[in-house]
């Protein structure tokens, strides 16, 4: 399998894409996708990529694992397909959005409308074995996901992270706080959720005041 990133990214990250670990995870993924179902599909490993060049990334929000069901996965973080039954994190991402913004429940779960608008949604582990949560890490994509979050707090500037649990602010430690902006809570999962470290955070408006503060466009949430 060709693990190929869009070129916008490859001029950034060239450097990673040689280096030995990043050719033993090619090899990996290859032999995963070829011996057992995989998702996302080979098509969308990259997605998250695809639908937001590294020059035009506002906002990154950072996720573990793809979605491990059937026609759930496609390659943005927190994201299904058109027609999917919405996750319990993904439900409750959109019921704040909601009461933070006044915005209606969507009917679609697919997160690329907010991708092509600037937002990287970056899975931490870009692939997962069908059933089988977790199956992915460690064999390399954790090294190159985190090499992407400290390109970008690198080369660019004012960008809005959001770091939703505990996983995710670690992460904080990869990103220059003083010329970018953090924003931290509890995961949008329901055990986190229920235990009020989610609801009421108002990250997407507080996201959309940096931006506009910036003079930058807002994302439509």
């Amino acid at each position: 399998m060709d693990l190929t990133l869009p070129s916008s990214w490859e001029h950034y990250l060239k450097s990673e894409l040689e280096q030995p670990y990043f050719q033993e995870l090619t090899q990996f993924v290859t032999k995963e996708y070829d011996e057992y179902t995989c998702y996302p599909k080979k098509a969308e490993i990259f997605s998250a990529f695809e639908h937001c060049s590294f020059l035009n990334v506002k906002v990154v929000i950072i996720g573990q694992d793809p979605y491990h069901g059937p026609d759930q996965a496609n390659g943005l973080c927190f994201s299904v397909k058109d027609g999917i039954k919405h996750p319990p994190s993904l439900v409750n991402i959109f019921k704040e959005i909601e009461t933070d913004l006044g915005v209606v429940y969507p009917k679609s779960g697919n997160l690329e409308r907010w991708a092509d608008q600037g937002v990287l949604l970056l899975n931490a582990t870009l692939t997962v074995r069908a059933h089988e949560p977790g199956s992915h890490q460690k064999k390399g994509w954790e090294k190159f996901t985190d090499a992407v979050i400290s390109k970008l707090s690198e080369e660019r500037t004012d960008l809005v992270f959001m770091l939703w649990g505990s996983f995710a602010k670690k992460k904080a430690k990869l990103i220059d706080s003083s010329k970018h902006h953090i924003l931290t809570s509890g995961h949008p999962s329901p055990i986190s959720a229920n235990r009020g470290y989610w609801f009421g955070n108002k990250h997407f408006s507080t996201c959309n005041k940096i931006l506009n503060d910036l003079g930058n466009k807002s994302i439509i949430w």
